[in-house]
């Protein structure tokens, strides 16, 4: 008969994956992918360094992971935060928020997908090319349908959209360069959603 693992035996294999995983996001934030060690990481995460070889051949193969499951949640979070209204204004508002409190509360993420993985390993680019594609289209999508009701007038989407993902990017990081940036929260969501409103000629009822 097949050896076959317990339900615990897994759920501790998960919990040391996931406790390695959140440890090498705030790693690879603090010290940036070259400085930072798979030592760091077993160190942060309090496993055996075999650990981490049982479950990653390397540094490398480790962060392109980290970094699809972190742009995986830092979309889906946008993305729901969107679709959870129907009007071009609260759509913007909602979605710069999620993208926002993502920024505050896990400051390492925003910090990995923005920052860390420029440059930083030559096999992350299709990757890093993939997660700005799909964040420049979450931005699209109402646009255009606001383009299709008639509360925008006709214009290039696709542009538009690169400049608000370019532009939330760097509101973002400057903010939280500050010391208090989570008492800017609600200014700056509410700045860079009239800030979007405008720059698209928005013909509905702004916030």
């Amino acid at each position: 008969m097949a050896y076959r693992s317990s339900e615990k035996t897994r759920q501790k294999k998960d919990a040391k994956r996931t406790a390695m995983m959140q440890a090498a996001v705030q790693v690879f934030a603090e010290k940036g992918y070259y400085a930072a060690t798979v030592r760091d990481i077993v160190k942060a995460a309090d496993v055996a360094i075999g650990t981490f070889y049982f479950y990653f051949p390397d540094k490398e193969t480790l962060f392109v992971h980290l970094y699809e499951e972190t742009a995986d949640f830092l979309l889906q979070t946008i993305d729901q935060a969107v679709r959870s209204r129907s009007d071009l204004a609260q759509q913007l508002s909602r979605g710069i928020q999620a993208y926002l409190n993502i920024a505050i509360y896990e400051p390492a993420v925003v910090q990995l997908l923005l920052v860390g993985g420029v440059g930083a390993v030559p096999s992350l680019e299709a990757k890093r090319l993939a997660f700005r594609e799909r964040l420049v289209r979450l931005w699209q999508r109402p646009l255009d349908k606001a383009i299709e009701a008639g509360v925008v007038p006709e214009q290039n989407s696709r542009r538009v959209a690169e400049a608000f993902a370019g532009a939330f990017d760097e509101v973002i990081l400057q903010l939280l360069a500050t010391p208090e940036p989570d008492q800017e929260v609600g200014a700056v969501t509410q700045e860079l959603t009239l800030f979007s409103l405008r720059a698209v000629a928005f013909k509905g009822t702004s916030l």
